[in-house]
């Protein structure tokens, strides 16, 4: 099968087209299955992965690429996990630890979910790592409960567009910070209440206007570093921040009095290493409280731009230049 996969650390040229061997369909008992991939995603730790700052899992594909969309062409479908009855050609997407950038991938029966009505392979193959991390990160760790509101920290990043869009359905209003004001104009579009340029404005002070001075209960967090503090700053009091990544430095300073005298949270999370147990829970929610509305139309991925297999070091300069506004697909 073809694959890209990274000769050594470092730019995106190090992407390379190969050639291996087709996975091993597996054995029954295993809870995998194998997938004829039509379309895969690119996220920010396949960047991470490439430049050699993102170790692999163990027993995990070293071939980057988490979420795959395609074909059931084999594997355990007799196993207990497969609740949703998935069969030999059915259209799946499925979030992976890696091996998505290439023909075949393996993938646990558990964390498959069917293509939504109407879903091109390109928009199934957007869900997965997204859908995922924020339901996980939102909705059960940050524990985002009715009549609270949402700031997310790079509203136009895949991430951030989906919390937009998953959070303003769920009846919340939603804060953002982008880089620029057109990134601004075009969450707002997607649904964001407040749009805040971090580039031109004070984000504390926009937030602590708007809220009246109470300020938001859960903040998405990509970036930390010097930005911990000041979401701390514009928390309301029994806020949580829930950081998914460290982009501005893995290190910050705090008032941790805060902390204590308004009962606030910080806690953080990385799905890739968590077993197929706890994606399980989320790929069983996502398909009760999620999918209904990706199938009813009420909920559309936000497809910025495709690339080939082959144009995979194409798609990381994109992903890096942070240019685009949703997401970033590989087509078979």
């Amino acid at each position: 099968m073809r694959v890209m996969e990274i000769r050594e650390f470092g730019a995106p040229e190090m992407l390379v087209k190969a050639e291996r061997p087709d996975p091993v369909v597996p054995a029954s008992g295993s809870g995998e299955i194998l997938i004829r991939v039509k379309a895969s995603g690119i996220n920010r730790p396949d960047v991470l992965q490439r430049k050699g700052h993102y170790p692999v899992p163990a027993g995990a594909s070293d071939i980057p690429g988490l979420e795959v969309a395609g074909e059931v062409i084999g594997g355990d479908l007799a196993h207990s996990d497969n609740s949703l009855g998935l069969k030999i050609g059915d259209r799946v997407c499925a979030l992976v630890q890696g091996g998505g950038y290439a023909d075949l991938c393996i993938a646990p029966i558990a964390q498959c979910l069917p293509y939504p009505n109407g879903f091109s392979d390109v928009e199934a193959a957007s869900l997965p790592e997204t859908f995922f991390t924020v339901w996980s990160n939102v909705f059960q760790r940050g524990q985002l409960s009715a009549g609270e509101t949402l700031l997310v920290q790079g509203g136009s990043s895949g991430i951030g567009v989906t919390a937009i869009m998953l959070a303003k359905a769920m009846g919340h209003r939603v804060f953002v910070t982008a880089g620029n004001d057109e990134k601004c104009a075009a969450c707002i579009k997607l649904g964001a209440d407040v749009a805040i340029n971090y580039k031109t404005q004070d984000f504390v002070e926009e937030v602590k206007k708007v809220t009246n001075g109470k300020g938001v209960d859960v903040i998405l967090d990509m970036v930390t570093g010097t930005y911990l503090q000041r979401e701390i700053d514009c928390l309301a009091d029994d806020g949580r921040i829930v950081v998914i990544a460290i982009m501005g430095g893995s290190k910050s300073e705090v008032n941790t009095g805060q902390i204590l005298r308004r009962r606030l949270t910080v806690t953080g999370s990385t799905l890739r290493p968590r077993p197929v147990s706890f994606k399980r829970q989320i790929a069983k929610e996502l398909y009760e409280h999620v999918w209904p509305l990706l199938n009813s139309g009420a909920l559309k991925p936000v497809i910025y731009k495709t690339f080939s297999l082959e144009q995979a070091a194409d798609a990381h300069r994109l992903m890096e230049s942070s240019e685009h506004v949703g997401k970033i697909i590989l087509t078979a």
